[in-house]
């Protein structure tokens, strides 16, 4: 009886431990692993901005030198003219050119109202106006943008030594002013002949003076062509 009895409770517990010892078909005693997170998006790694390439710093362009380098041409028979040159000379910085003719007048020369003096007898025979100067041409002519010429009006038209400095010269690309001084004329067409002598150039209105002009009105009258 007793070994039945003992027979019986080893059976149970054997049977016992059997049943705590088996797992349920596919589990796993590691538990699983949580859903990852989402990943941070990826910082990205600072770049450094790129460096402007050095640029110059712009400086204001030197003006252009209008009309360039200046010169007063000018014959004078009495001085009027030529002190008048010399205002102009100053007013605008430029150089002075005097014509001179090989064969200077005189006073009786210019004395128009004598009948037979030199003025006289070319006024009445163009020929005789084609007079000869000790110098017809400038150097360095071509460094000349802005051309004054000046003379006394004679009968109305540009003293004729004038004539023969704008027949030797090329004024292409040069702008030409004409001025004159007299007592009582008016520059007339003296200007527009003397570019229809010369066929070049850009000549414009001119003016005129009386003898007793002062430097003052002279400058003025070139600060207006400005």
């Amino acid at each position: 009886m007793r070994r039945i009895t003992a027979f019986l409770l080893c059976f149970v517990l054997i049977f016992t431990l059997a049943a705590c010892n088996s797992t349920p078909s596919g589990s796993s005693s590691t538990p699983a692993p949580a859903s990852s997170a989402p990943e941070a998006a990826a910082t990205p790694e600072p770049t450094s901005a790129p460096t402007p390439e050095p640029t110059e710093t712009p400086t204001p362009e030197s003006e252009a030198v209008s009309g360039g380098k200046t010169l007063v041409v000018y014959f004078s028979a009495s001085g009027n003219t030529e002190r008048v040159a010399n205002a102009i000379a100053a007013a605008t910085g430029g150089d002075t050119f005097s014509l001179e003719p090989v064969n200077p007048y005189t006073n009786e020369d210019l004395d128009w109202t004598a009948d037979g003096s030199r003025v006289n007898v070319e006024h009445d025979n163009e020929d005789a106006r084609a007079i000869e100067l000790t110098a017809a041409t400038v150097d360095n002519w071509a460094e000349y943008d802005t051309i004054y010429i000046g003379y006394p009006i004679w009968w109305g038209i540009a003293a004729w030594p004038v004539d023969t400095f704008v027949k030797a010269n090329d004024f292409t690309g040069k702008t030409v002013i004409p001025f004159c001084t007299s007592s009582s004329s008016g520059l007339g067409e003296s200007g527009q002949l003397l570019a229809d002598m010369a066929g070049t150039g850009d000549w414009q209105e001119g003016q005129r003076f009386q003898s007793s002009v002062s430097h003052e009105d002279v400058a003025e009258w070139v600060n207006s062509l400005k």
